[in-house]
């Protein structure tokens, strides 16, 4: 999603908004997402994607750990 959205703002076509980038992430795409962040170098300036995305992945991290642990 990143590289399509990257892809669009360079033909100013219509995007994808943020809060859909942001939306994927946390209903488990934040792999992706960062990975899409560090490849296309695109939103990395972005403060809300910038520490956010990160901060998604960990607490999903944490999920799957904690999941696993208490089953």
């Amino acid at each position: 999603m990143y590289g399509i959205d990257k892809w669009k703002a360079k033909r100013s076509k219509p995007r994808i908004s943020e809060s859909t980038l942001i939306w994927l992430a946390v209903c488990g795409g934040s792999i992706g997402a960062w990975l899409g962040m560090q490849a296309w170098h695109h939103k990395t300036l972005h403060t809300k994607f910038k520490f956010g995305i990160p901060f998604i992945l960990l607490a999903q991290i944490i999920a799957i750990i904690l999941i696993i642990y208490y089953l």
